[in-house]
């Protein structure tokens, strides 16, 4: 941060009024789908969800770039990064300009989104310029920029109206591109880009300060503050045209009354948060947005009242004029609010502006992206339009309650303790929660008081992973029934739906592993089970419509991966509770009663389905025509919503019954010493041979078993083999315990081996129907095997890394080779973990590859055997034979 007068004025002015000008063409450029996408919506025939997808898909982009971007221009400077992001967007929308069909948009659209991460860019570059007292107003001027939205929404009609929606997207390309280019020439380097190219940190220096809780705090305001006012720049003029039948030109400008002032009055909202404070500011902000929401939210209602002399007839309905007076007074308090957020910033985070800042803008632009979607899809399911705003009502009631509640703990602990906070404090744990001397190896501690202690949060872990798990699988079953309710899609399309979760949730498994000693298993454990209820309820609307098109299924199977990132971290999590003669059985316990949840959706989805559990609240059914010519209703939704409830109560329990470790808390730099441990690797490759065999086979097996079977309902089978997997897991744990884990695993994958031939041997051939019951017994046999490795491998690598660590550094160092083997075996346990994961993507996703390649699922199986006979072999050479490297 510069000290005041040591960069003149003038300097100040040229970069802030460059990077605003620059900005808003951006924002212009960001926005166009609002305008283009309604006579794209006519001319290829798009549904209100494809509508909201073809706008929200530059928000994606231009959310997630936010993040990357940041790291950039802390690292580089914001005058070439600005620079060279406006003229690769100036391509991307000249490739609007020439799409002939949707998927084309689509791409186009994911290039045009580097517009909206411009934003962050202009930050950091503009913070760098101006000293503390005058950031907040510099930065409201900047973020002002979104009046581009407002320029869209006033000129890109007439130039449609003249020019066609293709040669307003080519004007578009040039304006920006020549822009692009001015930046480069025009713009000078910050004050502190010498200091920063010698001073180059180290990413995870850069990324450091993401475990600050407080930055996720500011990014729940800004999903709100801009999230909202980008889906509603983007969504307003659909809407008037649909609500008030406004043509194309008038519901534009209407919409630019909205926009106007949710931009021009972001300049005041940080002249506010300098003179008043940010909190004050945010305050005003969700209080009117709360009321604004509320009164918007009301659909037009005819009542009939009996009254003493005759029925009276009234109605309540919100005129154009009232509609439009809300929505500028909406735009203007969220205006305030955006400069209000991004004030904290540089104030909190001077170093590391860029990174935090495009984090906190990165969750906002999510929600210009989830929002639009979610109306569209609400259209269709609700059939309400003012449904978009019921959504937002609920958004800042959430965020107003939460903020309250956080500032009010903070400002107790800033008076009681005198110094400034710097977590949520309602985020923070306890003392009563925290466990400063934990010695679980000591036999008289462990008797005494661990051994209760360890119990209590395993048996409050077990069901938190169960529902994880439950999530996690949830596509395995509405696969099944989805083409029979009249969802469209192609098998393969279907084999994608199924192995999607896994995909997305091994690839959170690599960060999930290392949170527990960062953030804490108590804290972890509940907000992580809570993020569940994101896919849940939005899947539970989803499926209410067989009209939702292929990408938002897509997208809803990779937020269900949360649930499986969840395995990593409560493994992590329990492997610091137990001593090391008894965390096999504890693992075991966790993890394959945690892996019932699997079994228990197949179990109790199908049963669900077939009733109105939640009556009129939980939707229409969807019909199937029965072979008799008979239609029965499915409320397929049921299956996403029925663990609605149960993910609330078990996030509670975690958050006021587990504890954290003390000694467990590390940051991310001591845990990944892991990654240059040999055994780390070869242990990723058995776990995936037996967890990844495990989830990837309950995943494909309902789909795959319908597919050669045609005759059998997979469905009534399909709970089993995952359930007799799940509690074969403990019997792994302790017979590794008792037997040594490298010779069960050795056993084990042998067995394997065998029930892959099996497999083999029942499916049906050309010419012969196959055998249904002996296909299902191999696949049992697969099922209880692979529950057996998951155990055993996991006793195996809290004994191997306390045997590396004791002879790396010798005797009279037990203790420190206790902390460092416990540390780096729960490192490795989320690891192998997330690798292993993947194999509930490969596993079905072979299936289909397969099937497409030679028409059988052959080729996949043979493929399994030799990956099993190479466990076998790694087993045997590492950990098994007489005189192996880690014996265990």
């Amino acid at each position: 941060m510069i000290e005041a007068g040591s960069v003149a004025p003038a300097d100040q002015r040229r970069a802030l009024g460059l990077s605003t000008f620059a900005f808003t063409l951006c924002f212009a450029v960001w926005t166009i789908f609002s305008i283009l996408g309604i006579q794209l919506k006519q001319e290829l025939g798009l549904s209100d969800t494809e509508l909201g997808l073809l706008m929200a898909t530059p928000i994606l982009t231009g959310s997630i770039s936010r993040l990357f971007l940041g790291v950039l221009t802390d690292r580089f400077g914001g005058r070439w990064v600005f620079g060279l992001l406006m003229l690769l967007t100036s391509a991307a929308v000249f490739l609007v300009s020439i799409a002939t069909s949707y998927i084309l948009l689509l791409i186009a659209a994911l290039g045009v989104g580097l517009a909206g991460g411009g934003f962050i860019v202009g930050v950091a570059y503009i913070s760098a310029w101006y000293e503390k007292d005058k950031q907040g107003t510099a930065l409201g001027i900047f973020g002002a920029g979104n009046v581009g939205a407002a320029l869209t929404n006033f000129g890109a009609p007439f130039l449609m109206l003249a020019l066609g929606w293709q040669g307003t997207a080519q004007i578009y390309a040039l304006v920006i591109g020549l822009m692009g280019v001015g930046f480069i020439l025009f713009a000078r380097a910050d004050p502190a880009h010498g200091q920063r190219q010698s001073d180059a940190p180290t990413l995870a220096e850069q990324l450091s300060p993401l475990v600050d809780i407080r930055v996720w705090r500011f990014s729940l305001y800004y999903f709100f503050v801009f999230g909202a006012f980008v889906a509603l720049a983007l969504w307003l003029p659909h809407y008037l045209m649909e609500v008030y039948g406004l043509g194309v030109a008038t519901a534009g400008i209407l919409a630019a009354l909205y926009t106007i002032p949710a931009s021009l009055f972001r300049i005041l909202g940080g002249w506010l948060s300098d003179k008043y404070g940010a909190r004050t500011v945010m305050y005003w902000t969700l209080i009117a947005s709360v009321i604004c929401t509320f009164i918007l939210s009301y659909p037009p209602t005819e009542y009939h009242v009996r009254g003493v002399d005759g029925t009276i007839h009234f109605s309540l309905e919100t005129s154009l004029v009232m509609f439009v007076l809300l929505t500028f007074v909406l735009g203007f308090f969220m205006s305030l609010g955006k400069a209000a957020v991004f004030k904290h910033i540089p104030v909190y985070y001077p170093g590391h502006v860029g990174v935090v800042g495009g984090v906190v803008g990165m969750v906002g632009g999510l929600g210009g992206f989830l929002l639009p979607l979610t109306f569209g899809m609400l259209n269709d399911v609700v059939g309400i339009w003012q449904s978009c705003f019921m959504l937002l009502f609920v958004v800042a009631s959430a965020a107003l309650i939460w903020m309250h509640f956080a500032i009010t703990k903070a400002q107790r602990h800033e008076m009681g303790r005198g110094e400034t906070v710097r977590d949520l404090p309602e985020m923070s744990t306890p003392d009563s929660f925290v466990l400063k001397q934990w010695d679980p190896e000591d036999k008289s501690f462990w008797e005494s008081k661990g051994k209760a202690i360890a119990s209590r949060n395993l048996w409050i872990s077990i069901p938190n992973l169960f529902l994880a798990f439950a999530v996690w699988s949830i596509w395995s079953i509405l696969v099944v029934k989805m083409p029979a309710l009249g969802f469209s899609y192609s098998s393969n399309q279907l084999f994608w739906l199924a192995s999607l979760p896994a995909l997305s949730g091994a690839t959170l498994r690599l960060f999930y592993g290392f949170m527990v000693p960062v953030f804490g298993g108590r804290r972890w454990t509940a907000l992580s089970t809570a993020s569940l209820l994101l896919p849940c309820i939005w899947m539970g609307f989803a499926l209410q419509d067989t009209d939702t098109p292929y990408l938002i299924m897509l997208i809803l199977a990779l937020l269900c991966g949360l649930g499986g990132g969840n395995f990593s971290s409560s493994m992590a999590n329990i492997s610091f509770f137990y001593p090391k003669g008894e965390k096999g059985a504890a693992l075991g316990l966790n993890a394959g009663l945690g892996n019932l949840g699997v079994s228990g959706l197949q179990l109790v989805g199908p049963l669900v389905i077939s009733a109105s559990v939640f009556g009129s609240l939980g939707g229409e059914p969807l019909m199937v025509t029965l072979s008799e010519g008979q239609q029965q209703p499915l409320w397929l939704q049921n299956a996403a919503f029925i663990w609605v409830p149960l993910i609330i109560l078990a996030s509670l329990a975690a958050w006021f019954g587990m504890h954290d470790i003390a000694d467990a808390k590390s940051s991310f730099k001591q845990q990944a010493v892991i990654f240059r441990r040999s055994h780390t690797w070869w242990m990723c490759w058995l776990y995936l041979g037996t967890f990844g065999s495990f989830i990837g086979f309950a995943a494909g097996f309902p789909l795959l078993s319908g597919m050669l079977f045609e005759d059998v309902d997979p469905v009534k089978y399909a709970f089993i083999g995952p359930l007799a997997g799940a509690l074969a897991r403990p019997f792994g744990g302790v017979l590794a315990d008792r037997l040594g884990g490298a010779r069960v695993t050795l056993w084990n994958f042998m067995l394997m081996v065998a029930g892959v031939s099996g497999v083999i041997y029942f499916l049906p051939e050309p010419g012969q129907a196959g055998n249904f019951y002996g296909f299902f017994s191999m696949f049992l046999l697969l099922f209880i095997s692979t529950g057996i490795g998951n155990g055993s491998t996991f006793r195996m690598v809290p004994a191997m890394f306390l045997l590396l660590r004791s002879r790396a550094l010798g005797r009279g160092q037990e203790k420190q080779a206790e902390i460092e083997g416990n540390r780096e075996s729960a490192a490795v346990l989320g690891f192998i973990s997330a690798i292993a994961a993947y194999g509930g993507f490969f596993i079905p996703k072979a299936y289909g590859t397969s099937i497409t390649l030679t028409g059988a699922v052959d080729l996949a199986l043979y493929g399994f055997i030799g990956f099993y006979i190479s466990c076998v072999v790694v087993t045997w050479r590492f950990y098994a034979r007489p005189n192996a490297p880690a014996p265990c």
